[in-house]
């Protein structure tokens, strides 16, 4: 297992509001959220005959729960056209889904307060299980059009290569 360095002097922990989303080679513009990376182990109980009344657990099947990324809706059209390889409207019998492509690896990464990059995630095999085009438009809304993707995924792991960077002082 690779070992990851450590700064003796960082005493905060890395702040949520600085990341950027990599796909298909290059950042996707204007990613303002993306839900947390969870995954579930499931428990297996089961008892010996000659234990006492209490059971054993072991683990059992893990799950990766789908990652939800969400943006202002603009004309960059990189959430639809990856969620139109998983279906797209009006295709034609026998090319609906894109089956060739329509599963991607994106790569989550997290910078610190001076713009380092300091954690980065790389998620396999995703696919969009879900878009919304449009928020439900509201005429007395005060508020930003959000579009978003559900990605399903089949695991992810931590980049053991980017390590905590050297924090830079100003003089």
């Amino acid at each position: 297992m690779a070992e990851f360095s450590v700064n003796p002097r960082r005493f905060d922990p890395y702040k949520n509001f600085k990341f950027r989303i990599r796909w298909d080679g290059r950042f996707v513009a204007g990613i303002s959220k993306v839900g947390a990376l969870k995954r579930t182990t499931e428990v297996v109980e089961h008892r010996v005959g000659g234990d006492p009344s209490t059971d054993r657990k072991s683990p059992g099947r893990s799950k990766f729960e789908p990652i939800m990324l969400e943006r202002g809706v603009t004309h960059d059209p990189e959430f639809e056209n990856w969620a139109n390889k998983v279906w797209n409207f009006g295709a034609g019998l026998g090319a609906e889904s894109s089956l060739a492509d329509f599963r991607k690896d994106i790569i989550i990464e997290m910078y610190n307060e001076a713009g380092q990059l300091a954690i980065a995630y790389q998620v396999f095999r995703c696919w969009v299980s879900e878009f919304q085009a449009l928020p439900e438009l509201d005429s007395n809304a005060n508020a930003v059009a959000i579009q978003s993707i559900k990605l399903e995924n089949e695991g992810w792991a931590r980049d053991v290569e980017v390590q905590e960077p050297a924090e830079p002082t100003i003089d």
